[in-house]
């Protein structure tokens, strides 16, 4: 049996809270160069995406649209990826697609570290620009595979051998 896998790649680096409203923070020059990374970074690693979803907000928009310029693939905006993003959310987003099926869905913390604790236990420190990968295992049930760094996505998409970090 195939599983299905969720990515989640949280927006890049966006401009101040105070700077502007919630909605309207744009990326910043650096929350740029992290979502072009990241899109190059699965390119390389040959992942194909059945769909791109994303949060409305600026910044988690800008993000998307610069990563999926690599990947072959149009984000479509989700209203619900903004502030009411979960479990649930993610489950009905899997659902529109077939077994096997490996969507990206990009958004926000602190909602994206808790829909993967909600689906695999685990607690993540996810970074702007930041990737993280479920594979959902079965009703319920999800497997962590993949938490990578801006800094790893980077190196992964310059085609440079990652370092371990102490």
């Amino acid at each position: 049996m195939a599983h299905q896998q969720l990515w989640l790649l949280r927006h890049g680096e966006a401009v101040p809270h105070e700077s502007k409203p919630d909605f309207d923070r744009e990326l910043t020059a650096r929350g740029e160069r992290q979502s072009i990374a990241a899109g190059e970074a699965l390119a390389r690693l040959a992942l194909e995406f059945a769909a791109c979803y994303t949060s409305p907000l600026l910044r988690a928009a800008g993000t998307a649209a610069l990563a999926c310029k690599q990947l072959s693939v149009t984000p479509e905006e989700r209203e619900a990826l903004g502030k009411e993003f979960d479990e649930q959310v993610a489950r009905e987003l899997l659902a529109e697609h077939e077994d096997g099926a490996r969507i990206l869905i990009v958004g926000h913390n602190p909602t994206f570290a808790q829909v993967v604790h909600d689906l695999t236990g685990a607690t993540v420190d996810f970074k702007k620009g930041g990737v993280a990968a479920v594979r959902i295992t079965g009703p319920g049930r999800g497997e962590l595979i993949a938490l990578l760094r801006p800094r790893e996505l980077e190196s992964i998409a310059l085609g440079v051998q990652p370092t371990a970090e102490g």
